[in-house]
């Protein structure tokens, strides 16, 4: 039986995997809402759907099809700012819905436990993306690790650099309230990744954190992971730029590239298919990631030693640069 979905933040970046994923699992699109109207991708989708600028009409739209023609609303999927997620995430619950939320589920660790609590008393359930689990590559690691040796520990160097333009700093992602910052906005996905595969995580060190540029050591019960995230195009190694791309992407298992540079296309697609079935991700799922990046964003910087990542290197003054 098709399912009736609404999506808030339609006019996103994210967004058109959400329309994608609705579509092709033969869902119906009711009704989506932004304060942006910028939103023609609906007509590859969902042209007869309602769109809305102001929430109000929005939630009037969906009581009044409920009344009058019987039309229940079963799942909100939410593409909107990292700071608003939560409180779209409990519209939905008390709409009578299911949440579908984008990474990252919240920015703070107790707002998880918030939503746990509210979420039980509900009889609906807050989903959330975490596509890096479905991604071919990251099984077969996954697989790999619990079926080597039980006490093995892995050395993993993370480098994520994708570019952005001067459009981010005045945009919401620009602003650590609303986005959590560098960490939040671009690693969390990553963070999640890594706390499936290796387990709880044990310690969490800070190298450098900027607007643009984050670095730091973590620990898990197996493995080391060094890790370098960027959107500062002055980090993608020469030879990248020489391709004309403006993303770098990099994890290294003990030495050895994990390729993983396609088969995003359906990944959202897929995470659908696993809610529907009853199989998604939940918030409990999330946590780790979400406290991983909570406390980058309020570590202290520590001074290059041990272990940092090869693209950090240390200056007479004490300063760290790119190393690339």
């Amino acid at each position: 039986m098709n399912k009736n979905f609404a999506i808030v933040g339609v006019g996103g970046y994210i967004a058109p995997r959400h329309l994608k994923a609705i579509k092709d699992t033969n869902n119906n699109l009711i009704a989506a809402l932004d304060k942006f109207d910028s939103v023609g991708i609906m007509d590859s989708y969902f042209p007869e759907a309602h769109f809305f600028v102001e929430f109000e009409r929005f939630d009037r739209h969906i009581e009044k099809i409920k009344r009058r023609k019987n039309i229940a609303l079963d799942y909100v999927s939410i593409c909107t700012p990292n700071y608003l997620h939560d409180s779209h995430i409990r519209m939905a619950l008390r709409r009578g819905a299911h949440a579908i939320c984008e990474k990252p589920i919240v920015i703070n660790p107790w707002n998880v436990d918030q939503l746990i609590e509210i979420e039980n008393e509900s009889e609906h359930n807050v989903y959330s993306i975490l596509q890096l689990r479905i991604h071919e590559s990251i099984i077969a690691l996954k697989k790999k690790v619990d079926q080597g040796p039980k006490d093995k520990i892995y050395d993993i160097d993370l480098t994520y650099l994708t570019s952005r333009g001067n459009w981010y700093y005045t945009s919401w992602k620009g602003d650590v309230s609303k986005s959590g910052g560098i960490a939040t906005n671009i690693g969390v996905h990553f963070y999640d990744m890594l706390s499936w595969i290796f387990g709880k995580v044990t310690k969490n060190v800070v190298h450098k954190l900027t607007d643009d540029t984050a670095a730091g050591y973590l620990e898990f019960e197996k493995a080391r992971v060094r890790w370098f995230l960027s959107i500062d195009y002055n980090n993608i190694p020469e030879k990248v730029k020489k391709e004309g791309k403006r993303t770098y992407r990099s994890i290294t298992v003990n030495g050895e590239e994990i390729e993983f540079s396609g088969g995003f296309t359906e990944l959202h697609t897929n995470s659908y298919k696993s809610i529907l079935n009853g199989n998604g991700y939940g918030l409990k799922d999330a946590r780790q990631s979400i406290e991983i990046v909570h406390d980058i964003r309020n570590a202290s910087i520590s001074e290059l030693k041990n272990d940092y990542h090869p693209f950090l290197k240390s200056t007479k003054d004490g300063l760290l640069k790119s190393n690339v």
